[in-house]
């Protein structure tokens, strides 16, 4: 390439929303700004009688759009030069999933009515929200009587925080609001088809990585048959039965052009390739260098765990507990994995919000003392499971659990405690992959909350046993939109003809990996092993499991640490 080309990619995230600004020839990060979501509590709307409800105002996402990328663009006239953003080739999408809203015949958000504008079920359903619990078991014991081939591309349980649990939940507790409901779309397909000028549902471009993982897509037969809808709730089968079928498309493809009013709106050109949404996690993956062997471990609010499976081979066996197997959802042709755990970074966040800020002790405190003990020197061992748990037991009933306490026990013995438990969370998940067949190598990191905290990603490797890269890019969800921006673009217009093209270009990681010591070795791996049986005690996968030991057994250990620090 010669000239600098510049694509936007665009992150739609849990709590806010940014815009990146990159040179299509190395991914370089030319400007970017973030755009925090405006309304209720860090933009999601609560409520105190349903912990398990999680909302937002989709307004808040055309405010940060407008936002977030007006402001990076006035960031790029000032690094390159007012004529820089004519050099744009490409805008790439990344939305959290499944975040549905109920859009009229214009896919105008219901909310944007005077008559729904505080109507919860009009909101967009946040993918943290589990209120849909009841239906997906729903769909999951039907599903494994009459489509368990379904069933297995996602691992083997359907979600309460997927797109159909969420309809059918929609449908039933407001049939008011769902009347006045042209259809029921994805953020990210929303966004795309807001840029795109998309006048109504049945003109908007869909992608497969939502559709696939989280809307109960099938690659081959497409979605559920009127036959199961029916058996499931009339309800849900009326529904798709007015609707006209639709079908998804690959990570990567374009899926339209800026349209007149957006360009407009945005100070850009009109007519710039859009691609496709993907999920915000996969586009992380994506612009983390993911690729076969290799992990992208995407940590954030919550954990995301991508891997490919060869683009020449059969899928992979059903994996228990998976977030779906899905081709064409991270890499074009091949095989997509996802998993994940439904808090990391929100469980810290909590933990000092609740109990640590009110006496001026933050992360950072926290984190310098842990860094002083040695494995099992706390006494502590939790389970994770703070949001419920997303892989590998797919329950959100499931709830923490702190074993260990005593009088003398300190707040930064808990918070490492916390970190080492979601370490062996995700210890959890990459054995499950690996049993299944699927190579796992290498494991590169990204997110923010791999970018706050050395110590957290030291434990990891310490726990994984194996050394752990980070991401080049401190924005790698935004990154991952940027390149697929560069290959919606194509070779002509000075972008890519392949993602992997792309990310040879455009990706990379740091110097020095963290690497595993071998001194705390022995002493992680009793502490995982004691993990597992409170996992598989709590899940339900071992009833009878006898827990009688594991408080001493903690306690040897909090004696044989201390002494070796000592």
């Amino acid at each position: 390439m010669g000239s600098s080309r510049y694509c936007l990619g665009l992150d739609y995230g849990t709590n806010t929303a940014r815009a990146l600004i990159v040179d299509a020839r190395d991914g370089a990060e030319i400007a970017g700004a973030v755009a925090p979501y405006p309304s209720a509590e860090e933009g999601i709307f609560t409520d105190t009688s349903d912990p398990l409800l999680a909302r937002q105002n989709p307004l808040d996402y055309e405010v940060t759009l407008l936002s977030a990328t007006r402001k990076a663009l006035e960031h790029l006239d000032e690094s390159v030069g007012p004529g820089a953003r004519e050099t744009i080739i490409g805008i790439g999408i990344g939305a959290t999933a499944s975040t549905p809203i109920a859009v009229d015949e214009e896919l105008r958000p219901l909310a944007r009515q005077e008559n729904f504008k505080d109507d919860p079920a009009a909101m967009a359903w946040l993918w943290k929200d589990h209120t849909a619990h009841g239906e997906a078991d729903e769909i999951t014991r039907l599903a494994s009587d009459q489509l368990p081939h379904y069933l297995e591309r996602c691992g083997g349980t359907y979600s309460s925080e997927w797109s159909l649990a969420k309809l059918l939940r929609f449908l039933r507790t407001a049939p008011e609001t769902a009347a006045a409901a042209a259809d029921w779309v994805e953020l990210g397909d929303y966004l795309c088809g807001t840029l795109t000028g998309c006048g109504s549902p049945a003109e908007l471009p869909r992608n497969v990585c939502a559709a696939g993982h989280k809307g109960f897509y099938h690659d081959q037969e497409g979605p559920p048959p009127a036959e199961f809808l029916e058996a499931l709730d009339p309800l849900l089968s009326n529904w798709f039965a007015a609707r006209p079928a639709t079908t998804p498309q690959a990570a990567g493809s374009r899926g339209g052009t800026l349209c007149g009013a957006w360009a407009k709106k945005l100070g850009l050109p009109e007519g710039i390739p859009v691609s496709i949404a993907a999920i915000d996690a996969h586009v992380g993956a994506v612009g983390a260098g993911v690729r076969v062997g290799r992990l992208a471990k995407v940590m954030g609010t919550s954990g995301c765990d991508m891997a490919v499976h060869p683009a020449d081979s059969n899928p992979p066996p059903s994996i228990a507990g998976l977030c779906g197997i899905v081709r064409h959802s991270i890499l074009p042709g091949a095989w997509g994995l996802e998993a994940g755990q439904s808090a990391l970074g929100d469980i810290f966040g909590w933990f000092v919000r609740e109990f640590t800020a009110a006496a001026g002790v933050g992360h950072e405190d926290l984190t310098r003392q842990a860094e002083a003990l040695e494995p099992g020197q706390s006494g502590l061992l939790a389970l994770d499971w703070n949001n419920g748990n997303r892989s590998i037991l797919a329950d959100p009933r499931l709830t923490g659990l702190l074993l260990g306490q005593t009088l003398q026990t300190r707040p930064f013995e808990v918070y490492r405690a916390l970190l080492e438990a979601t370490a062996f969370g995700a210890r959890t998940i990459i054995e499950q992959i690996r049993a299944s067949g699927v190579a796992v190598d290498e494991i590169v990191v990204c997110g923010g909350i791999a970018e706050k905290n050395p110590l957290l990603l030291q434990i990891y490797a310490d726990v994984l046993g194996m050394p752990l890269g980070l991401s080049a890019s401190e924005q790698t969800c935004a990154l991952g939109a940027a390149i697929f921006a560069a290959v919606a673009a194509g070779p002509d217009s000075g972008g890519y003809g392949t993602v992997e093209e792309a990310q040879q270009a455009m990706t990379g990681t740091r110097e020095g990996p963290y690497e595993p010591r071998a001194s705390g070795r022995e002493s992680y791996d009793e502490l995982y092993s004691l993990y597992s049986r409170l996992h598989d005690a709590f899940g339900g996968v071992n009833r009878e499991a006898d827990l009688g030991d594991v408080m001493k057994n903690l306690s040897t250990l909090r004696e044989r640490a201390g002494q070796a620090s000592s």
